[in-house]
């Protein structure tokens, strides 16, 4: 195998990771939305508990892909595959909504959670453009 076919399967590889851990982050937070829903309908401090445990895990996933992103620039280097986006729901945010559970603070995290799902769709498919386009590479 050449050096250009294994820096082409490397960085396959490592999209594919990332498109791996991206699947997840999108599940917790779809979880994390659902239980959002809950919340706003006034069921409570359980469920607020629940949501921000989802949003928890989710951001431990994105450290994990903003890791392995960096790992697939560097094997890239001459394609632009963003960055991991970042939940930027602050310890006061989280504090409030479940502290108060008030329908205000219950919004503020839902749309960022919203956000955030958006934010993951669109670095999956810049992700697929990666592997579409060292599809092409590979196949001359």
């Amino acid at each position: 195998m050449s050096t250009d076919a294994r820096e082409i399967q490397r960085a396959r590889q490592a999209a594919e990771e990332v498109l791996t851990m991206l699947g997840e982050v999108e599940r917790y937070l779809k979880s994390a939305r659902n239980w959002g829903f809950y919340d706003l309908l006034g069921a409570g401090l359980f469920s607020s508990i629940i949501k921000h445990r989802k949003i928890q895990r989710a951001e431990s996933v994105l450290g994990q892909v903003n890791s392995k992103l960096h790992s697939l620039q560097k094997e890239l280097r001459d394609l632009a595959t963003g960055t991991a986006p970042q939940l930027n729901i602050s310890s006061f945010e989280r504090f409030a909504d479940i502290a108060f559970d008030n329908i205000i603070s219950d919004w503020m995290v839902q749309s960022k959670v919203q956000k955030s799902l958006e934010e993951v769709a669109q670095l999956k498919m810049d992700i697929e453009g990666v592997l579409e386009t060292l599809d092409r590479i590979e196949n001359g």
